[in-house]
């Protein structure tokens, strides 16, 4: 029987094909920007997290108490060892690196700049962040001896200055007194403006030298395994350096924090914009729809057909209707999105981009079962906000429908 009522609801859909295309539109439409606008979302989020936790947050960083809000040589900590050191290098961990990093004040021979000094061990800073690879002259730090320095290919023109020059860095010391070394350029990295404009890089041992700091770090970046829940990486992090502050990246980076978070957030909120505009047009078609065959419904129910059944082919015609837009729809978002899979050049946003932390480059992915669930959520209510029109449907009078006839 409900093979018998499928097609009865089919032939029904197409007495007027006008209305029926309409309808057809509007569910196609809502669907299509439902679907885009949570990948595109979901991309500019994931872009703002990947491209700050690559940059030198990681996905959680070590310090000594107190050095997030006072940064000074002064709040740092031992090498890691002991437990710490095992935590470290357990399977929970995927990479770790430890860095020095400092306030100071870099002069050329024309200008002054303040700037963030980090000394850095290459070998594993490569593990967990993109900075060496974003050298676009010269080179990148060779050891965790190399008395060169790595700075911002902007500063260096704010400097005036280039490879092979010389430039003097001025930071606190340990015993308080003001360090003054001079390093030469042996390359620039590219990347955000920001960033080129705050960090010059030099090796582990020369900025702890400067600092006379023995071998105590700044901080530790680190990243966990791939299957490891991060909550789980931090809470066995706590418990091998209870003495030391560990905190995650949604904690050192709450804008792009921010922007993952309202990216899933909007995509609920256009969700059900979309589906009260849809649900608007579902409800007047079908009930347009049940007006013009009152009679039908008034002859069937004296024939002895059964409300019930009435509600159900009502009820079918619009499932019917709406599943064609659905499928319409993810055609659409598949022809929009799928051009886009290998990366979306935002080149004429770049310096918008650069504000909220985002790289220039956005990589779209499509998640099957997020596209999967938010059709069928318009489905289901779809078919929900039709029952009205199929109410008024099933409670047509038959004798007043008959003396129309």
């Amino acid at each position: 029987m409900t093979g018998m009522f499928a097609s009865i609801a089919w032939r029904n859909l197409w007495r007027n094909p006008r209305r029926t295309l309409i309808t057809l539109v509007v569910v196609a439409v809502g669907v299509w920007s439902i679907l885009t606008f949570d990948v595109m979302l979901k991309a500019f989020g994931t872009s703002s997290r990947e491209t700050s936790l690559r940059l030198l947050t990681g996905e959680a960083q070590i310090h000594a108490p107190g050095y997030l809000e006072d940064p000074s040589v002064a709040r740092r900590m031992p090498t890691p060892g002991g437990s710490l050191l095992g935590a470290l290098d357990s399977p929970l961990v995927d990479a770790w690196a430890p860095r020095v990093r400092v306030p100071a004040i870099v002069q050329s021979e024309y200008r002054t700049r303040s700037i963030t000094l980090l000394g850095v061990s290459p070998a594993r800073e490569r593990t967990v962040s993109d900075m060496p690879a974003q050298v676009v002259a010269g080179r990148y730090l060779s050891s965790d001896t190399d008395p060169g320095i790595v700075i911002g290919q902007h500063l260096a023109e704010k400097l005036k200055t280039r490879i092979g020059k010389r430039l003097i860095i001025l930071v606190q010391s340990s015993d308080g007194r003001l360090a003054e070394t001079s390093f030469t350029i042996v390359g620039l990295f590219g990347g955000t403006q920001g960033a080129q404009d705050e960090y010059a890089f030099t090796s582990l041992r020369a900025a702890q030298g400067i600092l006379g700091v023995g071998n105590d770090v700044s901080e530790i970046s680190l990243f966990g395994a791939d299957d490891a829940n991060l909550d789980g990486v931090v809470s066995a992090l706590k418990s091998a350096a209870p003495a030391l502050d560990i905190q995650p990246w949604t904690t050192l980076s709450p804008m792009a924090y921010t922007i993952e978070t309202f990216s899933q957030t909007y995509v609920g909120i256009w969700l059900m914009i979309m589906f009260v505009l849809m649900a608007i047009g579902i409800v007047n078609t079908q009930l347009m729809a049940v007006f013009e065959r009152t009679r039908e419904f008034g002859l069937l129910q004296a024939l002895g057909m059964r409300p019930g059944l009435i509600v159900l082919q009502v009820t079918l015609e619009s499932a019917m209707l709406i599943g064609i837009g659905i499928l319409v729809g993810i055609v659409l978002m598949l022809l929009t999105v799928v051009p886009l899979l290998g990366g979306l050049d935002t080149g004429f946003l770049a310096q918008g981009m650069e504000l909220i932390g985002m790289g220039q480059i956005l990589y779209p992915r499509i998640d099957p079962a997020a596209a999967a669930g938010s059709c069928l959520v318009v489905w289901v209510l779809g078919i929900g906000a039709a029952l009205w029109p199929a109410r008024a449907a099933a409670n047509v009078d038959p004798v007043v429908a008959m003396a129309e006839l």
